[in-house]
């Protein structure tokens, strides 16, 4: 039986005051009972010899102080897994909200993980295709890497996002491929663009769906990608699959940490947000990789829009230091009609030559792409050139470069969020447009390669 305590002290705001407890313990889940009979959920954010500050996952709205009775149930935050997960909307808190029966689990596991042991890490190496092309071709995608997409607000990271989910495989194996979809603090027409999208095209078969709007609590938005990732762990470690976790908003989430630590009066850091916001990013993005005698992995694209499109903003700059790149979406791009408006020149993937060559893509991956970067960055300084100085001051070599560069935008970078292409497309594609230039500015390829595969 538990325990009930009358001893509410204060709320204020989200936060809540129980005096006098026993036993209880950081993170632990408790139970509110109203007058009336109504039951809402917290969890304890702090313990002070007998008093627990406790966060509240509903309104405070309602609560009275000496009628309301506390209980503590002994455990953290839990997500009820099994493999009926596959094909269901879920809400930030792990509860079915497509109309479906609930999950009858297999097991119930805390959502907060375990963090893999870095000596039983194993190193990504294989290709995954996006059908993307400035992603396949430029800025590989691997097994098990964790590469976020900088956006900034307007710019159509949804809809990448929704196109990554649908067309992403991995190549050269029949084992089995899942998608984890976690939306953080958006808005219910995105929500909405997203199940659709999903139930579509068919993606919704093989993904699990988190969905906590923007007028859910703050508290449940730091759970919600934690429930996310309990859930692919599950699959890719306990049912041998590779999974694609795919989190939009990371944005969302850092700010609502800023509320609650705000809400806790803790000393504020960079720009307000908690001085820990590096070490709690990286209990999300640690818990991707593939794991040393296991055949499923976890691989993780966290999408986050950079606040007045800043880089050097706490949340990009440090989701930079503990990913494995960055893929940048460009407002220039975007307004010149470019879909998706992938700016490759300052995107990295830092494993992208671990997951290409022969036998994972094709022997003229790294030299096409070496030659492709350069031939872009030299475009583009031509055009730049011409327009401080005019067309006439250029040479016929940089007229040829401009050319490039514009074709290359058009033809390479820009293809829809309807289409899907192989990776036999991306580089045909790319040698189609190096055709462009005289043979004698292929300096970064192979001649064999240029006899093999460049377009008579």
């Amino acid at each position: 039986m538990l325990k009930e305590y009358r001893s509410i002290y204060e709320v204020a705001g989200p936060l809540m005051l129980v005096q006098d407890v026993e036993g209880v313990t950081y993170n632990e889940l408790g139970e509110i009972e109203l007058a009336n009979g109504e039951i809402r959920r917290c969890k304890v954010l702090e313990v002070d010899g007998s008093n627990a500050l406790v966060q509240l996952f509903e309104s405070s709205v309602g609560i009275n102080l000496s009628n309301s009775k506390v209980r503590f149930l002994g455990r953290g935050l839990e997500l009820a897994v099994s493999m009926d997960m596959l094909g269901r909307v879920f809400d930030g808190l792990g509860k079915p909200i497509d109309g479906g029966p609930e999950i009858i689990p297999d097991k119930r596991l805390d959502i907060n993980g375990v963090p893999i042991n870095p000596a039983a890490r194993d190193y990504p190496s294989e290709f995954i295709q996006t059908g993307i092309s400035a992603i396949d071709g430029l800025n590989t995608l691997v097994r098990g890497q964790k590469l976020p997409i900088f956006s900034g607000s307007g710019l159509p990271h949804a809809q990448l996002a929704a196109q990554i989910a649908r067309q992403a495989k991995v190549l050269g194996t029949d084992s089995k491929f899942a998608v984890v979809f976690c939306a953080v603090g958006i808005t219910f027409e995105e929500a909405d663009f997203f199940i659709t999208d999903f139930k579509k095209t068919g993606a919704i078969d093989r993904a699990v769906l988190f969905m906590n709007l923007a007028n859910d609590p703050a508290v449940e938005r730091i759970a919600t990608p934690r429930m996310a990732l309990t859930a692919a762990e599950y699959l890719a470690f306990e049912k041998d699959m590779h999974v694609l976790v795919i989190i939009t908003d990371i944005t969302n989430y850092a700010d609502a940490l800023r509320e609650v630590s705000a809400a806790r009066k803790e000393v504020p850091g960079r720009r307000g947000y908690p001085g820990y916001l590096y070490t709690d990013l990286a209990t999300l993005y640690e818990r991707a990789g593939r794991k040393r005698g296991f055949e499923g992995s976890i691989t993780l694209i966290p999408i986050l829009t950079m606040p007045e499109d800043d880089k050097t903003h706490p949340i990009p700059d440090l989701t930079g230091y503990i990913t494995e790149g960055q893929i940048i979406l460009s407002r220039e791009l975007h307004k010149k009609g470019i879909t998706p408006p992938i700016d490759v020149l300052p995107s990295l993937s830092r494993l992208k030559d671990k997951g290409i060559g022969k036998g994972k893509t094709r022997e003229d991956h790294a030299n096409t792409m070496n030659q492709l970067f350069a031939a872009y960055a030299r475009g583009k300084e031509a055009k730049e050139l011409a327009i401080i100085l005019g067309d006439a001051a250029l040479t016929d070599i940089d007229r040829m470069y401009a050319k490039f560069a514009d074709a290359f935008e058009a033809e390479y970078v820009s293809q829809g969020f309807d289409t899907d292409r192989d990776i036999e497309t991306t580089l045909s594609i790319g040698w189609k447009l190096l055709s462009i230039l005289p043979v004698s500015e292929l300096k970064r390829i192979d001649q064999k390669y240029i006899d093999k595969y460049m377009p008579r």
